[in-house]
Formats: C-alpha cells, sequence, structure tokens
C-alpha cells in the first residue's frame, strides 16, 4: 500500500498493490439459497427464442427430478412469467423475496412479478437494469436448487457483463437460428463468452425447420443450417436443432410451457 493512499478508492490516485490486483467481483448468494449449476442461456440478438429454449431447458431438466429454477435476466423484455403462467406478486420474509413456484416446482424470478402492471415499460439505465439482477441473486431467496437457468436479454451489454462478472456462471447455452447473419452475430456471443472465461456448453439451433402437416417434409424456412459449422470452429460438440413447433409456441403463450413438447431438446440438456 502506497503512504500516499487515502484508504478511500474512488478518490484516492495511488495506485496500491490492492486497487492493480485482479478484484473478485462475484455477489454473495442469498444466504437461504444454494444453487448447484449457474446457465445462461444467451444470444447476440433478439427474436431467436432464447425465453423458449430457457423455458425448454428447465422443464426437461425438472422432469429429470432436477431441482429448477429460472432468473429472468431480461429485465427490459421479460417473458418467463407468462411462459409458465406464473403472474402472483412474490411474498418476502425476514430473508428476502421469496421466489415463486410453477405448478411443476420450477422457481422464478423476474421483474415482471414485481410490477404494479405486467404491460408497465421498464424504462432504467443500465447500471439499473445490472443491480437488479445482482438483487435477484442476493435478495431473493432460492433454497436448494440444482440448476439455475439465466435467461439473458440478447446482445453484449450491461447486463450480460454484469451476470458474467457477478454469478458464478459455470457455462452458456448459445441460441442461434439458420440465418447467415445470425451466425455472425453468434461469433460475437461466443467471443464475449471467452473473454470473461465462461465456457460455451452448446449451441442449440431454433427453428431449423418447418413440417409440412400435409406430406410431412422438413422445410428449412430460414435456409440452409450453418450451426454445425460455427460449433466446429470453436470446438463445440452439443448441438441441438429444434424445428418451429406451434404446440411449443402455444403452450408457452398459453402459460402451460411444463407441457410442451421437449423430446427435441431432452440429448442436449442431458449433456449440460
Amino acid at each position: 500500500m502506497s503512504e500516499n493512499c487515502t484508504h478511500n478508492c474512488e478518490s484516492c490516485g495511488e495506485n496500491c498493490a490492492e486497487r492493480t490486483e485482479p478484484q473478485d467481483l462475484l455477489e454473495k448468494l442469498n444466504a437461504k439459497s444454494h444453487v448447484g449449476k449457474v446457465i445462461a442461456v444467451v444470444s447476440g440478438k433478439g427474436g431467436v427464442g432464447k425465453s423458449t429454449v430457457t423455458s425448454l431447458l428447465a422443464v426437461s431438466a425438472s422432469r429429470r427430478g432436477k431441482r429448477v429454477a429460472i432468473m429472468d435476466a431480461d429485465v427490459t423484455g421479460p417473458s418467463i412469467p407468462m411462459a409458465f403462467g406464473v403472474h402472483r406478486r412474490p411474498l418476502g420474509n425476514a430473508d428476502g423475496i421469496v421466489a415463486p413456484e410453477t405448478d411443476g416446482g420450477i422457481k422464478i424470478m423476474s421483474i415482471n412479478l414485481l410490477l404494479e402492471n405486467e404491460t408497465d415499460p421498464v424504462v432504467w439505465r443500465g447500471p439499473i437494469l445490472a443491480g437488479t439482477v445482482k438483487q435477484f441473486w442476493t435478495d431473493v431467496v432460492w433454497g436448494d436448487v440444482d440448476y439455475m437457468f439465466v435467461d439473458m436479454p440478447p446482445g453484449t451489454g450491461d447486463v450480460p457483463l454484469t451476470v458474467f462478472q457477478s454469478l458464478p456462471v459455470d457455462g452458456v447455452v448459445v441460441v442461434t437460428t439458420p440465418q447467415d447473419l445470425v451466425g455472425m452475430i453468434v461469433e460475437k456471443a461466443v467471443k464475449m463468452a471467452g473473454m470473461m472465461d465462461v465456457p460455451v456448453l452448446g449451441f442449440v439451433e431454433n427453428m431449423s425447420w418447418y413440417t409440412c402437416p400435409h406430406c410431412g417434409e422438413k422445410l428449412p424456412v430460414f435456409g440452409d443450417s450453418h450451426v454445425a459449422e460455427i460449433a466446429e470452429k470453436y470446438g463445440v460438440t452439443n448441438i441441438a436443432r429444434l424445428p418451429m413447433d406451434p404446440k411449443v409456441a402455444q403452450a408457452c403463450d398459453q402459460g402451460h410451457a411444463e407441457t410442451a413438447d421437449t423430446s427435441a431438446i431432452e440429448a442436449f440438456a442431458e449433456k449440460l
């Protein structure tokens, strides 16, 4: 420590060893909680079905007997409560905010559960959004959880950075669609994970095809798949390709995500 140090890093200009050494930015989990693995579900852009994939992964793990939670970190575009039909405000006690549970026992927390009206927009700047996500980790009573899936906002901005730095993320699942443009955006997400020393656990290519209800032919609505090429480039072996399934979309729209068909993602989920 420098002899001129004022012991206040916010105002002091000295370069003490304590200041220059790498700092542990991880936030402490709520004292009444224990979380096994934290898996972030990311995408480089919106509209690829990231929240749907998060829901399917959570449901798949729950069906295998795991204790599951979902943190909805997409604060400005939350959709997890609607997908699971959870609309009641969470209760609080001396230990913190108690995470509500779905009918199947999946614990969730989302800003939409705390708003006066679900349709109220969240018009906050980045630091407040990031602070909210931290509070979901520190102030929410999650109890005992085997897998926590974090539904991330699209892109590589404040909230994803906060999640990677503040939560002990074990790995990321990258969601994409077949278009060339999305493939380029996916690489940005992969490279961000690399910069944060977070492993990529797998790629999920959503909306890979649509099965014609009349002839049964698989139609690549958005063009040929490129997920295998990107996966090979980055040494990722766990890949899932999900079809456009109106029944899955309908189940999530109606708040019945736990009834959705997860067969297309089961093998992928078991490897996480």
